[in-house]
């Protein structure tokens, strides 16, 4: 029977004793029926191989990025997971209305709402821009976003003795692992199961709780009318926490 190592990080961001898992272990607690996963980062490509890799078959093309959301959804380990892949939402140039509405297919297509945000990030392109900008989208969606966030760092371009530790101390890549508890991993000999661990990991410390967009939906929807006739619009109101084996 395989058998994996996985540390986990405590908040110092220092390795806690290895846990061992099997090759039947369940990652997300028995009462859920699907996990739903939203995708964000700075590389349509990144994102969309990752996706392809959780449910470990060929789902997003990672050449062609379309202009809205996609979703997808597959079985592993006897477990439904919905992928939801957004389009360039770090991009310095996307008009506000158009965020909010990206973001409002986000909150549609994983209905109910999330139960984890997996941020994609390359470390050589990840900027101060693009954390602002990431931590603006979060905060979007709620700022209990970060609660349920887990960074995944790229692999790098080109590899060198020590280039990984460099990467991990880039002040942008820094504070956006500590703004989401440093829940982070690298992807570079990722395995499929270690994935779905920390996943899981992330449910189970909410007790399988997703974000609640519902009640949110129609709110943002009058918001983007209001910013394309002209008027202005407020940050939008905190999103909470639903529990829910949905």
């Amino acid at each position: 029977m395989l058998h994996l190592n996985l540390y986990f990080l405590c908040a110092s961001g220092a390795a806690a004793s290895p846990v061992k898992l099997s090759s039947s272990f369940e990652f997300l607690p028995p009462n859920m029926s699907e996990l739903r996963v939203v995708l964000l980062g700075n590389s349509w490509s990144q994102r969309s191989s990752v996706g392809n890799f959780i449910l470990e078959e060929t789902k997003f093309n990672t050449e062609a990025e379309p202009d809205s959301c996609l979703t997808v959804s597959g079985r592993v380990k006897e477990q439904e997971i919905v992928l939801i892949n957004t389009p360039d939402l770090l991009h310095p140039n996307i008009p506000e209305y158009r965020l909010r509405r990206n973001i409002g297919t986000c909150e549609r297509l994983s209905d109910p709402g999330p139960h984890v945000f997996l941020l994609v990030l390359q470390p050589e392109d990840f900027t101060e821009e693009h954390k602002l900008k990431l931590c603006r989208v979060l905060n979007l969606f709620s700022h209990q976003s970060f609660d349920l966030s887990l960074v995944l760092i790229s692999t790098p371009r080109e590899e060198s003795p020590g280039l990984m530790d460099k990467y991990h101390q880039h002040p942008p890549l820094k504070e956006m692992i500590r703004d989401c508890h440093y829940r982070f991993l690298w992807q570079k000999d990722l395995e499929p199961p270690e994935l779905l661990t920390r996943l899981g990991q992330v449910v189970k410390e909410h007790d399988g709780e997703h974000l609640n967009c519902r009640f949110h939906i129609q709110t943002l929807h009058m918001k983007i009318i209001m910013m394309l006739n002209g008027k202005s619009s407020d940050d939008m109101r905190p999103h909470s926490l639903s529990e829910s084996g949905e």
